[in-house]
C-alpha cells in the first residue's frame, strides 16, 4: 500500500498537520447503499490540476475513471471549474473527453466566460466585441449574442488604428486568411460599441490595449469625441496560472491590470468594469447548481441531462485546484458546504498549507484528492 502525506488545514497556528493514510479503496456500491444519490460533488479546476497544456498531470485520467460506473454511466456528479477559456464549452468538453478518455457532457465545463450567457438580455441585439486567444466571437454568439466580432475582426476595419500592425506577420496573415470582405458585417464605423468582453487571455496585448483604450474612452466609437465609458467584463481576474511552461504565466488579471493603468493615465479616471470566474462567489454557487442537474440517481439515467430541479442539497462539494488565491479563496468565500483541496502540481508547490488562503487539504496530487474524498464519504456512507 502507498502512503501519501496529506495536510488537513490546522484550526490553529499551533496544531500541527494530520498525517493521512489512505485505506483500502472504497466501492461505489457502499457509497450509494444508503441513498439513492450521493450526498457530495466535485468541482475539478483543470490547469495545474488535470492538465500541464495538454498533458494529463497527477493521475488525472485513474482518478476521473473512479467516478464513473461500469457501463460508464457517472456516479459522481463532477464538473471542471476553471478560469480558461477561448472555445465553447462544447467543444472544450470533446477536448477534455479525448485527453482523458472518458466521456464529458458541455454541462460539466464550466469556463470563466460562462456566465457570460446571463448578460444576453441585456446586450443580444447591441454591437459588441470579444477579446481574447481562440474564437472569442463564436463563444459569444454560442451563447445567443446577434451582434458580436472579435477584436481581431473589429480593428481590421478602421485603418492605422494600430501604428505598428506592419511589423506584424501574423496579422497580415489573418486578414488575408479571414477578413475577406471589403465591408464590415455590421456598420461598425457608425454604431458604437455598447459592450466590451475580453473572453480569454488576449493574444496581441499592446493592440488590444489599444484598441480598448479607444473604444473605452470614445464612448465605443474609436476616434469620435470622448463619452461616457461603455460597460466592459472579465471572463476571469487571476494574476497567474500554471501552463505548460515549468513556472508560471501571466493570466488575465495581468491583462487587466496593463488596461487599467494606462486607461487611468489617459482618461484621469477610474476604469470600470466587471470580472468573473474565480474566486467570485456567485461562479461557486452557479457551480453547485449546475452540480445538482448533474447529480445522479440510481432510477433515473436522464438526470445526468435533464437535471432535477428537486434534488436535495450537497452535503460537502469539493473543489480541488491548485491556486490558493483562486480556489481556496473562492471556496472560503463560497462558505458551507465548499470544502477545499489544494495540490502542488500547479501553482501551489509549498510543503505546508497556503499562509493566507489556507485549504482544508493539501496533497500532492489530483488522484490523492479523489482518493481522500472517496474514502471519506465511504466512511460517512
Amino acid at each position: 500500500m502507498r502512503f501519501r502525506t496529506v495536510f488537513r488545514a490546522p484550526q490553529s497556528k499551533s496544531r500541527p498537520p494530520l498525517l493521512y493514510q489512505p485505506r483500502a479503496s472504497c466501492s461505489f456500491s457502499k457509497i450509494h447503499s444508503s441513498a439513492k444519490r450521493p450526498s457530495f460533488g466535485i468541482a475539478f479546476d483543470i490547469d495545474g490540476v488535470i492538465l500541464r497544456g495538454r498533458v494529463p498531470i497527477g493521475g488525472s485520467p485513474q482518478a476521473l475513471r473512479r467516478l464513473y460506473g461500469e457501463a460508464g454511466t457517472l456516479k459522481v456528479p463532477f464538473l471542471f471549474l476553471t478560469n480558461g477559456g477561448g472555445i465553447p464549452e462544447s467543444r472544450r468538453a470533446i477536448e477534455l473527453g479525448e485527453l482523458l478518455g472518458v466521456q464529458i457532457l458541455p454541462s460539466q465545463v464550466v469556463q470563466g466566460h460562462t456566465p457570460f450567457k446571463n448578460l444576453l438580455n441585456k446586450y443580444e441585439n447591441e454591437l459588441i466585441v470579444a477579446a481574447g486567444k481562440g474564437e472569442p466571437a463564436l463563444v459569444m454568439s454560442e451563447y445567443g449574442f446577434k451582434k458580436v466580432l472579435s477584436l481581431d475582426e473589429y480593428a481590421s476595419y478602421f485603418k492605422d488604428i494600430d501604428p505598428v500592425s506592419q511589423y506584424k506577420i501574423w496579422t497580415k496573415e489573418y486578414q488575408n486568411d479571414h477578413l475577406i470582405e471589403s465591408a464590415p458585417r455590421y456598420n461598425v464605423l457608425y454604431d458604437r460599441v455598447k459592450a466590451a468582453f475580453v473572453v480569454s487571455d488576449p493574444v496581441d496585448w499592446g493592440r488590444d490595449i489599444q484598441v480598448l483604450c479607444d473604444i473605452l474612452t470614445s464612448g465605443g466609437l474609436p476616434g469620435g469625441d470622448n463619452g461616457h465609458q461603455p460597460p466592459l467584463y472579465f471572463a476571469a481576474d487571476d494574476l497567474e496560472y500554471q501552463a505548460a511552461f515549468p513556472s508560471e504565466r501571466l493570466g488575465m488579471g495581468a491583462f487587466r491590470i496593463a488596461l487599467e493603468s494606462v486607461f487611468n493615465k489617459i482618461r484621469h479616471n477610474t476604469l470600470e468594469y466587471v470580472s468573473f470566474g474565480k474566486p467570485n462567489p456567485f461562479v461557486f454557487k452557479n457551480a453547485e447548481a449546475m452540480l445538482r442537474q448533474l447529480q445522479p440517481s440510481n432510477h433515473n439515467v436522464h438526470l445526468l441531462y435533464n437535471g432535477d430541479s428537486g434534488s436535495p442539497p450537497f452535503k460537502t462539494l469539493y473543489m480541488i485546484g491548485d491556486n490558493p488565491f483562486v480556489d481556496v479563496k473562492g471556496a472560503q468565500q463560497a462558505g458551507h458546504p465548499w470544502f477545499s483541496i489544494l495540490t502542488r502540481t500547479g501553482v501551489f508547490k509549498g510543503k505546508d498549507n497556503h499562509s493566507e488562503f489556507p485549504a482544508d487539504l493539501v496533497v500532492d496530487k489530483v488522484e490523492d484528492a479523489v482518493d481522500y474524498i472517496l474514502e471519506r464519504e465511504c466512511a460517512s456512507s
